[in-house]
């Protein structure tokens, strides 16, 4: 099921709003169970899971910048 602009639009807020902040908590608090790595391999990890969160959310946030595509052209 395709979701509407507006549906994405609520999605994508809630995304960066409570589950991003939770997946950051989550992060911080798995990497803290295990030793200390080095700077660089903290570094790697913090940037590879900062990248991993967003794959899967990519259809909510595409294209939620642009203008509603159903809204006719003269209310725009």
């Amino acid at each position: 099921m395709k979701l509407s602009w507006k549906a994405r639009r609520r999605w994508a807020l809630i995304a960066l709003l409570v589950a991003l902040p939770l997946y950051i908590i989550v992060a911080v608090n798995v990497i803290a169970l295990f030793d200390r790595p080095s700077f660089m391999l903290e570094l790697g990890i913090y940037v590879g899971l900062g990248i991993v969160w967003a794959i899967p959310l990519k259809p909510i946030f595409k294209g939620i910048s642009q203008p509603d595509p159903d809204t006719p052209q003269d209310k725009r």
